[in-house]
């Protein structure tokens, strides 16, 4: 049910954008991801977890988070550039498409809970956080905004490259936590209580950017261990 709801939001995405209302339709995507890391987080408590379920969720992650933002980036600002304004929307869907094939067929027990890729959910996000904040200075969409063709292409990549992010799913609840995770958690909910829009691109550029520079870290980490392994010999 909870899959399914997701995809709902997903497909009402698809609608808003089809009316020009863009700013529902980056929120869906918001929603529809909220409902995505429920309906995984309930299969782990509840070690109710099936075949059918990974399918359904792969089914519903396509609309909800690759042909809803899809659309709605070419609809609200990609149009703009012609011939390559859609020429990245696909690239963006295409991306995701191929980032849930690989997926699905990496998941096994004992594997690394960290994500080989951007995770699908997290890459419709930051486009749609990036939608919910231009609407929060101005009352219409951009035009030929490089930036917003730039971070399409950039997401798009970083969902079939093999760079290492992270997801909730590494969090274990059920372990004792430090004070200071407690007092994040609070800071967080704070923020986004107080401005929500503003929060969500925040985070979300946070997200982007954190784990870029970690790759970064760990590519000339492990340069460095390699050359030294060659030094040794």
């Amino acid at each position: 049910m909870l899959t399914l709801i997701g995809m709902f939001f997903g497909f009402l995405s698809i609608v808003a954008t089809m009316k020009g209302n863009y700013i529902h339709a980056a929120w869906a995507i918001v929603i529809a991801n909220i409902f995505d890391g429920l309906d995984g987080f309930v299969a782990r408590a509840t070690g109710s977890s099936s075949r059918f379920g990974v399918e359904l969720d792969s089914l519903s992650d396509l609309i909800a988070f690759g042909a809803a933002p899809a659309v709605m980036l070419y609809r609200w600002s990609l149009q703009d550039f012609g011939r390559i304004g859609w020429a990245f929307s696909f690239f963006f869907l295409a991306c995701g498409a191929l980032r849930l094939a690989r997926f699905n067929i990496q998941t096994s027990p004992g594997q690394s809970k960290a994500f080989t890729g951007m995770p699908i959910p997290a890459a419709a996000t930051i486009m749609a956080s990036v939608v919910i904040f231009h609407y929060q200075f101005h009352d219409y969409p951009p035009e030929k905004n490089l930036f917003i063709l730039f971070l399409t292409g950039l997401t798009s990549l970083l969902m079939v490259s093999t760079l290492r992010f992270h997801g909730l799913k590494e969090i274990n609840l059920r372990s004792s936590k430090p004070l200071w995770f407690l007092l994040g958690f609070i800071l967080i909910m704070l923020v986004i209580v107080v401005h929500p829009p503003v929060a969500l691109f925040v985070f979300a550029m946070a997200y982007l950017i954190i784990g870029i520079i970690e790759n970064i870290f760990l590519f000339f980490k492990k340069r460095r261990k390699v050359h030294e392994e060659n030094k040794g010999l």
